[in-house]
């Protein structure tokens, strides 16, 4: 304390509570005590902790000064007589920030959870290994990108989680319950610890809940994905959450050595060849049957042999299509890195079954705090005709009911019911009829204005036997300008989540990414790109 060390025999300064700490020593003095010690824990006040007594502590000593706000010691102190001390503070604008945020609210989520009828060490030490384990493990994208231009790779400037990492409040309350039940103060025990574990994801990660029914089918039923960027980082991030969550078996393409040295920078745990098989394009020349396979079904799209050659090596979303038309993947995911517009091209080049390309359309969900809404198509067909509409259509209910969702379907145009004899309106009232005929159990109806399609009230005075029970949750729109700027504007204006674009009509599942996308959401591809290889796969059994 602030007379010096708490011995045996010390009146000064004491009462019953010090007393306890007492110790039979000849140390009187902190500076004396600090001589070899390798920690220092200060709960104090400023400057109590002198810069020529951390030079006696011993190897990398172990500096808590977490008086607030000045510390017993400034880090730069410490650290300009001592380099290899590891320090942390109560402030954050230091490295290992120690904040209660970290550990109080989840230990008391874990407590109430569970009806704990008291919060014992068991639970607090449980709580401190969750916390310390987070340190531990590859950082999510969120995280790094809030603190960007900071390392956070687990050392002495990263020992512990940042207080807004989103993985505390799973991580920490479910270790917490864990704890509790253990140590039978647990009056509400949780029977299906995975089901808690989902919950709490719930509350880190929007999309947690909208994609589950895809996690769980991808779980049971993994699939080879193949990722054409493999040396990107956020699609490394994304493949170590593939492997933890068991929901594929992945693919990298990409040279060996970069993939591995962004392995040991993220603090991966990736085992090269047991979690993930690497395909290296620089050595596609030793693989003759890739290039032969990708002129043989391009070649008459314009590409030589000697073009098909240097696409093996130089085109990873190529090579990537070539892998699952061989059957050597059954999906595949890429785009990340480079033009959209051109690792689609690629992609449909291969897996489109040649001129057939206008069955391929695209669908991307918006979570929105209503709920999730669907788009279609922004991505594909330029100006579909009527069966392009129809058929984009029956492919994105599909989709929609993959997510465990009931799609209200409406077909969007300037006409609402009729009010307009253009050429678009004709068109999408058209298709809602031929749809309404071929699906005459899902709720569809149009052509609508959107504020129509999503107004209960309005849709009511204008058509009252309007098809829809509730707001449509997915718009069909007349042209791919209509669906892209409806996304973009949507995206801008709310506080949205998009996952997608997702697919269909390829002759095997094949995902393009917009290169904006994070590592959560080329999980979420991924996950729903092995569940829809499982359904293909039951539909042609």
């Amino acid at each position: 304390d602030r007379s010096g060390v708490v011995y045996q025999g010390r009146t000064e300064g004491m009462n019953p509570w010090k007393q306890k700490y007492a110790r039979h020593t000849t140390l009187r003095t902190l500076d004396e005590a600090l001589d070899g010690a390798d920690i220092f824990m200060g709960l104090s006040g400023p400057g109590v902790l002198k810069a020529q007594s951390v030079k006696k502590m011993a190897h990398q000593p172990l500096i808590l000064a977490m008086a607030n706000p000045v510390p017993e010691i400034m880090p730069d102190e410490a650290l300009a007589v001592r380099p290899d001390a590891i320090l942390a503070t109560g402030r954050s604008d230091f490295p290992n920030q120690v904040n209660n945020v970290l550990c109080f609210p989840f230990i008391f989520r874990g407590a109430l959870d569970c009806g704990a009828s008291t919060i014992n060490d068991e639970m607090k030490a449980a709580a401190v290994r969750a916390i310390a384990g987070l340190a531990e493990k590859e950082v999510p994208h969120e995280v790094a990108q809030a603190y960007s231009g900071e390392t956070l790779k687990f050392g002495p400037e990263y020992l512990i989680p940042k207080p807004f990492d989103p993985r505390l409040i799973e991580d920490v309350p479910l270790a917490v319950v864990k704890a509790a039940m253990a140590s039978g103060v647990a009056s509400r025990p949780i029977a299906d610890l995975d089901k808690y574990r989902r919950h709490l994801h719930g509350f880190s990660n929007r999309s947690g809940l909208f994609m589950q029914p895809c996690i769980d089918v991808a779980r049971e039923h993994r699939a080879r994905i193949v990722y054409a960027e493999g040396e990107n980082e956020d699609v490394l991030l994304a493949v170590q959450s593939v492997i933890d969550e068991g929901v594929a078996l992945p693919i990298l393409i990409g040279r060996p050595e970069v993939i591995r040295t962004q392995i040991d920078r993220l603090s991966m745990h990736i085992d090269i060849g047991r979690d993930v098989q690497i395909v290296n394009p620089e050595e596609a020349d030793s693989h003759p049957e890739y290039w032969q396979s990708y002129h043989r079904i391009v070649g008459r799209q314009g590409v030589s042999v000697e073009a098909a050659q240097t696409a093996m090596r130089t085109q990873a979303s190529a090579l990537a299509a070539v892998l699952v038309a061989r059957d050597e993947a059954d999906g595949l995911i890429c785009g990340k890195v480079g033009a959209f517009a051109d690792h689609l091209r690629t992609v449909r080049g291969v897996l489109a079954g040649g001129d057939d390309q206008q069955h391929v359309s695209s669908l991307c969900a918006l979570l929105l705090p209503e709920g999730p809404l669907f788009i279609a198509d922004a991505f594909i067909t330029v100006d579909p005709t009527v069966e392009q509409v129809v058929e984009t259509t029956c492919a994105s209910i599909e989709m929609v009911r993959h997510f465990g969702i009931t799609p209200r379907v409406a077909l969007l145009a300037h006409s609402n019911f009729g009010t307009s004899q253009a050429p678009s309106a004709i068109k999408m009232r058209q298709a809602a009829q031929i749809l309404r005929e071929r699906m005459p159990n899902v709720e569809i109806d149009g052509e609508m204005h959107s504020f129509t399609a999503l107004n209960e009230a309005i849709r009511k005075t204008t058509l009252q036997e309007s098809r829809l029970s509730d707001n449509a949750n997915l718009l069909i729109m007349p042209n791919i300008d209509s669906a892209n700027i409806t996304l973009g504007m949507i995206r801008a204006l709310t506080d949205s989540l998009l996952v997608g674009p997702l697919f269909t009509g390829f002759a095997k599942p094949a995902h393009v990414v917009i290169p904006s996308v994070t590592s959560r959401g080329i999980f979420n591809m991924s996950a729903f790109t092995s569940a829809e290889i499982h359904r293909l796969r039951e539909r042609n059994t």
